[in-house]
């Protein structure tokens, strides 16, 4: 999983509450098992009637979507935050998200960054003018091109994760590499032929 540590870019405002995840990837592409190439169906519905925000010029190479509270709510469809990934979007910033869309989102090195309402508007309209936006995982800020700084938290553990590149197995393993080792050199002992090769 590829690392996050800071990200400069282009913000893309969408603002509606309550986008669920058959709104950001609809349910017939669920049958879809590849990750690359995913972003083409997201917001299918609402790209194919023309002039969604992502596919407007002034918003081409968007990195960061600016999104209505709620966002990702729904089902658990993992293939949500796989498209999303797949557009480029790296960073979502949102007053709330579905619980497990954040999660999926985290798992797959997307950052989901809440924000309350006042720091979130200041963010919108910098998204709204088609400014770039900074976010700085290690400081946990969003600054602003008038050089406004917001701050956000994040749990120490997501925050490790996202900093390290490491995915929910990376993490396991650095966590319990220890523990690992003496279960397993405790078998060796207790168990010799569940190890015996021959």
């Amino acid at each position: 999983m590829e690392a996050f540590t800071r990200l400069t870019a282009l913000a893309a405002p969408l603002p509606q509450p309550n986008i669920d995840t058959d709104i950001i990837l609809p349910a017939r592409f669920l049958l879809i098992t590849e990750k690359a190439g995913l972003g083409r169906y997201a917001f299918y519905e609402r790209r194919t009637n023309g002039g969604f925000v992502l596919d407007q010029p002034r918003y081409a190479g968007a990195r960061i979507l600016v999104a209505g509270d709620n966002f990702g709510c729904g089902s658990s469809r993992e293939h949500a935050p796989w498209a999303l990934h797949d557009l480029g979007i790296r960073c979502i910033i949102a007053p709330g998200f579905g619980e497990i869309f954040r999660a999926n989102a985290l798992r797959n090195g997307m950052l989901p960054v809440t924000l309350p309402l006042a720091g979130w508007q200041m963010v919108l309209a910098a998204a709204e003018r088609a400014e770039q936006v900074t976010v700085d995982l290690a400081a946990q800020t969003v600054a602003l091109a008038g050089g406004t700084t917001i701050a956000f938290t994040l749990a120490p553990d997501e925050r490790d994760a996202l900093l390290g590149g490491l995915d929910e197995i990376d993490v396991i393993r650095a966590r319990y590499t220890a523990a690992i080792a003496a279960f397993e050199a405790g078998q060796r002992e207790t168990s010799p032929w569940l190890w015996d090769k021959d």
